[in-house]
């Protein structure tokens, strides 16, 4: 696995620079299957799906094809194998509806900070790069359905493998900066985002992409736009040219092409936080199946998650030879504490070391040494801890919409 960071010194005015190419950008109208360089069978029911070979979809290297349009595109999991940052053009996509701009015009692009504030204003690309200093952030794009494929009872939406998830070094301004030069008014209690993605296809036609985050965790310091991910320009189908960067939340509030922000005084009632990405009001956002008068919330906080890069089911190890155990974990809502290993199955655990701090809401590497003496298959398992002292669970937990699985990963090796 590649730890380096790949965060590349290219500064922030090349971004602008860049921006000219990009800005004309536009997604050619594929026939996908034609581009088909393969497929691969994720381990769950129903689980063959086409792999799209390189440029496929533009900026995009090989992805496995879950839907064409709107875009949903997985990472494959040899990526994760091998880099502890995604790759730009395999870090995984998923637009809502169809109908999302094709290019974007740089010069013109303004974001607009408005609604319960003392000073409204709109900014532009170059003004938002240039006003602010840069800070930048290790954190973890990850969709609410990721694995939702693995959930049983199954329930509807796409059936994600693994690799509805990313990690990235971003480069952006901390949205508290823009909410102070606006000046929040005593009443505002939350704030609205919105981008360029409009209503169409599976959702209603007056359904304005929202997301709304209360005015606490708005401006904590740590949410901020991005306008580089992993020292380059964001690809257009993930975001270009700024997007909303949530770290610990779920990436449906990683609003793309973000270009209104609204201070408000209330939640917000549009479709995407009143009716989509709802959970359980429970501690652990789950129910069980058929259950009635559960109590729905938005969604919020990632768990924590773990899993295996060097060995996969059916590896097979030497006999009595110690072997070096690696992947990859992450706290979700809070930083990872700790990660550990069993190689029985779960009976006994065992505490693996922890590879370099990137910051609390990135991917972290992990090893451990093991040695497996006598011959047989083993079951290996994996399980994270967080500082809030959140730990996965044996079984990921249900609910209707198949949000936030977190189970324990295991895979079945053989000794001989």
């Amino acid at each position: 696995m590649q730890t380096d960071n790949p965060l590349l010194a290219s500064g922030r005015r090349g971004m602008m620079i860049g921006a000219a190419s990009l800005g004309a950008l536009t997604i050619a109208a594929r026939n996908a299957a034609a581009a088909e360089s393969g497929s691969v069978t994720l381990p769950f029911a129903k689980g063959k799906r086409e792999v799209l070979a390189a440029g496929t979809f533009p900026q995009k290297g090989e992805m496995i094809l879950q839907r064409t349009r709107a875009p949903l595109l997985e990472t494959p999991w040899p990526v994760f194998q091998h880099h502890l940052f995604t790759p730009n053009d395999q870090a995984y996509v998923r637009w809502h509806m169809a109908d999302f701009p094709t290019s974007i015009d740089t010069g013109t692009y303004k974001i607009r900070v408005s609604g319960k504030v003392k000073k409204p204003f709109e900014i532009s690309l170059e003004e938002l790069v240039k006003a602010f200093p840069a800070k930048r952030m290790a954190a973890i794009n990850q969709c609410s359905g990721n694995s939702r494929g693995f959930i049983d009872p199954r329930v509807p939406g796409a059936q994600w493998g693994n690799g509805a998830m990313y990690n990235a070094m971003w480069t952006g301004v901390p949205l508290s900066r823009l909410l102070e030069r606006a000046g929040i008014e005593s009443s505002g209690t939350h704030v609205a985002f919105r981008s360029l993605e409009q209503g169409g296809g599976l959702y209603p036609p007056s359904a304005t992409f929202e997301k709304v985050l209360p005015i606490k965790r708005a401006n904590d310091g740590e949410v901020m736009i991005a306008y580089q991910m992993n020292g380059e320009n964001l690809p257009l189908l993930n975001g270009y040219p700024i997007r909303l960067i949530v770290p610990g939340w779920y990436s449906t509030y990683w609003v793309k092409m973000l270009t209104e922000i609204e201070v408000m005084d209330h939640p917000g009632t549009g479709f995407w936080m009143a009716v989509a990405y709802k959970i359980p009001d429970t501690p652990t956002g789950e129910m069980t199946p058929g259950q009635k008068g559960v109590k729905m919330v938005p969604i919020n906080k990632m768990k924590p998650r773990s899993f295996f890069t060097s060995v996969e089911n059916g590896t097979k190890l030497p006999r009595g030879k110690t072997t070096t155990l690696t992947g990859f974990a992450f706290g979700g809502g809070s930083a990872l504490k700790t990660v550990q290993v069993s190689l029985n199955g779960g009976k006994t655990w065992r505490t693996a070391m922890l590879g370099k701090n990137y910051g609390a809401y990135g991917f972290r590497q992990w090893h451990i040494k093991a040695a497996l003496g006598k011959p047989g298959t083993y079951r290996l398992m994996v399980k994270a801890t967080n500082a809030a002292g959140h730990v996965q669970p044996p079984v990921a937990g249900w609910n209707p919409g198949g949000f936030m699985y977190n189970g324990i990963e295991h895979v079945d090796v053989t000794v001989a």
